[in-house]
């Protein structure tokens, strides 16, 4: 192969090669994203929205709370309807929301101080949470909560 024949074929090739560096990244993770599915989730329940709430939900969510696992669909048929009437009848107060990545998941962890009444039944606790979220298509959905809390 003359020198010109390999010019012709190495200057392309080096050209393809370099492309893929000069693509831009997928964007990086935005808290804000994160945070806007916790407080999506915490308001379509306040709003009694049910097919909202089960809209972040991934289809293979679990809950976790006093010991006990809930799939999505247990949740949605066991749990779902105590938090909306719960989160309807009572005010929360969420406390700062830390976020952690790795990749396309992230976890979040907050507590949230609930005071007031619920079913003519003083309440005065604080609720610890722990979410992860993965990022699929763009779309971060939830696939757990792990809820604990204590008397105040």
């Amino acid at each position: 192969m003359s020198r010109t024949h390999r010019r012709r074929f190495w200057a392309p090739a080096a050209i393809l090669l370099w492309l893929p560096a000069c693509a831009s990244a997928p964007a990086p993770p935005n808290d804000a994203e994160v945070k806007a599915v916790l407080e999506s989730f915490y308001g379509a329940m306040k709003a009694g929205d049910t097919a909202a709430a089960m809209n972040l939900l991934a289809p293979d969510a679990v809950f976790i709370e006093s010991g006990t696992l809930e799939t999505r669909a247990e949740y949605e048929a066991n749990h779902l309807p105590a938090d909306i009437k719960f989160e309807s009848q009572v005010t929360g107060k969420r406390g700062p929301v830390q976020v952690t990545f790795e990749g396309n998941t992230a976890w979040v962890i907050t507590t949230t101080e609930y005071e007031g009444t619920f079913d003519g039944s003083p309440v005065n606790f604080v609720s610890a949470q722990l979410m992860v979220v993965t990022r699929d298509s763009g779309d971060w959905r939830i696939r757990t909560i792990h809820w604990s809390a204590r008397r105040r």
